[in-house]
């Protein structure tokens, strides 16, 4: 009896202490590119905890005993890594650094997902508009309030922020408008983010709301329709755009007419899921798809 009571104690005793006889220890596999967003993945390499807590140094936590993280801003960060086999807890910490991102980039976050846009460089009026409208929070809690499948998904009307359904949206902004930086180097293929306007001869210059913005989804086109476009409008499409718009599709009849300052280059699954809404006879979703838009930097 003697024997068996002292060989359940020796056992009782390695499940408590064995956490604090380990080394806790983790290594961090750093991505191809560490500027933001850059996506991180940390694994245990010895341990024999029974649980973890994982404080990636931005605000965000995770018990995954494997997990993985994306970091939006640059800096350094402390990975912290806690494990607890019974009473005993152990610590380790590491520090990571997140270079700035090599373009202007911004996250676009819905209930469906967040897409990573970049904004283009060779539109700088709208780059920087954008910019410092996503950084006073201007766009927080706005909708999308106007969506077709198909064609593309609108947003960045100020009014539509709790706006009862009952609210005709679409014309509201900051008080001011954008000059049109219309250039061939650009185009609505699918995932371009482009500047919404008044149409008609009311703006012959084609000048940009100063906040409303919509995001093609478009539909699927054929070298033939492109060409056909091309000669219309008297432009020529670069090899990339026409190998774009055959693999991903867009909105060609678009082109030179409203401003393209932008591209999503990351949730591209995401615009489908808002395309595909339930929307009422003015293109209104029945249930608000809210935005929230943030500067990776």
């Amino acid at each position: 009896m003697i024997n068996r009571l002292y060989f359940l104690i020796i056992i009782v005793g390695s499940i408590f202490g064995s956490c604090s006889r380990t080394t806790l220890e983790f290594v961090v596999k750093e991505p191809a590119k560490i500027n933001a967003p850059a996506a991180y993945e940390f694994e245990l390499t010895e341990t024999n905890c029974t649980s973890y807590e994982w404080d990636f140094g931005d605000g965000n936590t995770s018990r995954d005993s494997i997990p993985k993280h994306t970091y939006y801003l640059s800096g350094n960060y402390i990975v912290t890594l806690k494990g607890q086999a019974g009473k005993k807890v152990k610590e380790v910490k590491k520090e990571i650094f997140v270079k700035a991102p090599e373009k202007c980039l911004v996250k676009i976050e819905t209930p469906f997902g967040h897409m990573i846009a970049e904004l283009f460089d060779g539109t700088p009026k709208h780059r920087d508009n954008f910019i410092k409208l996503s950084e006073e929070g201007y766009y927080d809690d706005l909708l999308f309030h106007r969506i077709i499948s198909g064609f593309m998904v609108q947003g960045g009307d100020p009014n539509s922020r709790g706006a009862d359904m009952s609210v005709q949206l679409g014309s509201g902004g900051p008080g001011y408008q954008i000059d049109a930086e219309i250039t061939n180097k650009y185009a609505h293929v699918k995932g371009a983010l482009a500047a919404a306007r008044i149409g008609g001869p009311a703006n012959p210059l084609k000048k940009s709301s100063g906040s409303q913005f919509y995001i093609v989804h478009g539909r699927e086109v054929d070298e033939a329709s492109l060409r056909q476009f091309e000669a219309r409008r008297g432009i020529s499409y670069p090899d990339e755009i026409m190998k774009n718009y055959t693999e991903h599709g867009g909105t060609p009849f678009l082109d030179q007419d409203y401003t393209v300052f932008g591209q999503v280059i990351e949730g591209l699954e995401v615009i489908d899921k808002i395309s595909s809404v339930l929307t009422n006879p003015q293109d209104r979703p029945i249930e608000n798809v809210a935005m929230r838009i943030s500067v990776i930097k």
